[in-house]
């Protein structure tokens, strides 16, 4: 008895599986959006753990390792490579903590504000390219929606 082809197509269970499991969506969105941040942080010679140290560190002034860690929610050791990392490169310096002598402040440096500007000038661009599914008020939709379930007041 002759047997049919197999089927080639491609499954479309994935979009039934997301209308269904909102969690599922948002956690391969959420991967998608991280791969695509890290491959532009790539193409512009600063990581995105990087990016955000240097962008906090300018909004805030110094700070411990720990409150980088903690605020920006990278794991701790990582966070010791990261700010590793910038140090060399010169971007931030380490110092006593005024506040506690038992820690150390990072703090940012003239080059490193500068190369955070840099970085800066190639996020909408980013942004725009990774969001172009979405209109201007979806994507405020969307960043609400993400900050009431972060539990952020907005």
């Amino acid at each position: 008895m002759p047997t049919k082809p197999a089927d080639r197509t491609r499954p479309t269970y994935f979009p039934q599986l997301a209308a269904e499991r909102p969690d599922i969506a948002l956690c391969r969105a959420s991967a998608s959006v991280a791969r695509a941040a890290e491959a532009h942080a790539g193409e512009h010679g600063l990581g995105v753990g990087q990016h955000l140290v240097l962008k906090m560190l300018t909004t805030v002034g110094p700070c411990s390792q720990q409150s980088l860690s903690e605020e920006l929610r990278i794991d701790r050791s990582v966070m010791v490579s990261v700010c590793d990392d910038l140090e060399k490169a010169g971007y931030v310096r380490r110092e006593r903590n005024p506040h506690d002598r038992r820690s150390y402040a990072v703090t940012v440096t003239d080059a490193g504000r500068h190369r955070l500007d840099e970085a800066e000038a190639s996020v909408p661009a980013f942004l725009d390219g990774t969001f172009t599914n979405l209109d201007p008020e979806e994507r405020d939709q969307l960043t609400a929606l993400l900050g009431k379930l972060l539990g952020i007041d907005g």
